[in-house]
């Protein structure tokens, strides 16, 4: 916001540190993370399938997968700026809930593989990372 304009972000330097709002630290490690599972089956459906198990519809799984690693690539975007707004934050955060609870959903009915439990961990601890991010102040956790 160095130009005075609420909502307003600017980039920070290549190579510059990402620094104080802990959220940055969180929107990186989730970019990085959708960016790399995103693109997946997008490069080697074999290799993902043989992880997660055979899927039916390939192009659903295609288009899930560049959809996660849009998100992710936003959330990259985020990181480098100098505070996570609140639609990163929502984007981040609601991603990883709605991601769990698909996989959750889904395992307990037989219809994915029940490696995708491991995903919902990851995911909720994504989330986690959020909140604790957001209750954080420069300096410690609020009083």
């Amino acid at each position: 916001m160095a130009d005075g304009h609420p909502g307003k972000h600017e980039e920070r330097p290549a190579g510059a540190p990402i620094a104080s709002d802990p959220a940055r630290h969180v929107a990186l490690v989730q970019g990085i993370f959708y960016v790399a599972t995103g693109v997946w089956p997008l490069v080697s459906l074999r290799t993902f399938e043989a992880v997660t198990g055979p899927k039916t519809d390939k192009w659903l799984v295609k288009t899930v997968g560049a959809l996660i690693g849009v998100v992710g690539a936003a959330l990259l975007a985020e990181a480098r700026r100098p505070t996570v707004s609140p639609a990163g934050k929502l984007v981040g955060a609601g991603s990883a809930l709605a991601l769990a609870a698909v996989d959750v959903v889904y395992t307990s009915r037989g219809r994915i593989s029940k490696v995708y439990l491991l995903d919902a961990a990851v995911e909720l601890g994504i989330a986690g990372a959020w909140l604790l991010s957001t209750a954080r102040r420069p300096g410690g956790l609020p009083s």
